[in-house]
């Protein structure tokens, strides 16, 4: 674990802050540990960020506990942050976005280089099994990566016995969060089933979806790459104005990722856009039907004078007030 961590700070100055999420988990508290003992070798500063959802009087003890423990570990500053999940999609999802909120906002309010997760071998072999059982694309199969903007996850290739047992050699206490195994949330479902899985199939099989995740990142880095010099060449000017002959020149693979690009950009919510919306828009591309199509966030995507034009709700106010 240790050197787990060491790898993940090699690139920091000395000085720099490094912030442990921390959610009183057997996971993320020997992610503190590790932390603790690993990032003052180099010069780095730690923290820490408990986040208490509100869940229950338990789930707040919890909290409380995280950052007592990650304190008596010699981390500091730890900030523990109430939030109310109250965003929109289930349970799952509104507590990620305002977990990953509070982690933000603390991260600007210090200054911090890096925020350390503490997700295992484990928790990415769930990730792409929630994927395949949703249909994904590849995006979503590739899983957790171990970095992405200020977030490192350390642990991808640490199985989660491994943390747990840190844990009872240290003398910590993790908390057992009762969500994980209720099956009214899926990735407990998931959890559950990944068991039954690797009992028919052998054992390797969350290494294996992690491999697998590996792969698939790369391949959906590679395309992302290309469906953005490719919406480059279609709308030079950013304008939401799009070269039909160049899509349609282009793989059906990078040209359905240069058009949900250029959808985000016109004002789309990324997490409200799927396949269904890139196939209207390849439908759109190709003619004989409709000449508009409609997308989250009020934006609209239409064929004109040879052109495949997507607007803002603001944008169609402007031009109307143009005219």
């Amino acid at each position: 674990m240790c050197i787990a961590v060491r790898d993940a700070l090699g690139d920091l100055d000395a000085g720099d802050l490094v912030l442990v999420a921390c959610s009183g988990g057997p996971d993320s508290l020997a992610l503190a540990a590790a932390t603790a003992r690993m990032a003052p070798r180099p010069g780095l500063r730690a923290g820490a960020v408990a986040v208490d959802h509100g869940w229950s009087a338990e789930a707040s003890a919890a909290a409380r506990g995280a950052a007592e423990q990650c304190r008596s570990l010699g981390l500091d500053p730890v900030h523990l942050v109430a939030v109310e999940p109250t965003g929109p999609g289930g349970p799952e999802a509104s507590a990620r976005e305002a977990r990953y909120g509070a982690l933000d906002a603390v991260a600007e309010e210090l200054g911090a280089a890096a925020v350390l997760l503490g997700h295992t071998l484990d928790d990415q072999a769930e990730t792409v099994l929630l994927g395949l059982a949703r249909g994904s694309g590849a995006r979503s199969l590739a899983g957790m990566a171990p970095r992405r903007g200020r977030y490192r996850r350390p642990f991808l290739d640490l199985e989660r016995r491994v943390t747990a047992q840190a844990c009872a050699e240290l003398g910590l206490t993790p908390w057992s969060d009762p969500a994980n195994a209720d099956p009214s949330y899926a990735r407990a479902r998931v959890r559950a089933a990944a068991g039954t899985l690797e009992e028919a199939l052998g054992p390797g099989l969350a290494a294996a979806l992690a491999r697998t995740a590996d792969l698939l990142r790369e391949d959906a880095d590679a395309l992302d790459a290309l469906g953005a010099d490719l919406l480059a060449a279609a709308d030079p000017a950013a304008s939401g104005d799009l070269d039909p002959a160049l899509l349609r020149a282009a793989p059906t693979a990078v040209r359905r990722r240069a058009m949900l690009a250029a959808a985000r950009a016109a004002g789309c919510p990324a997490g409200a856009l799927s396949r269904a919306h890139a196939v209207a828009l390849d439908a759109l591309l190709a003619g004989g039907g409709s000449r508009s199509t409609h997308l989250p966030g009020g934006v609209v995507a239409r064929v004109e004078y040879g052109r495949l034009r997507l607007a803002s709700p603001q944008s169609r106010a402007d031009d109307t007030g143009r005219e």
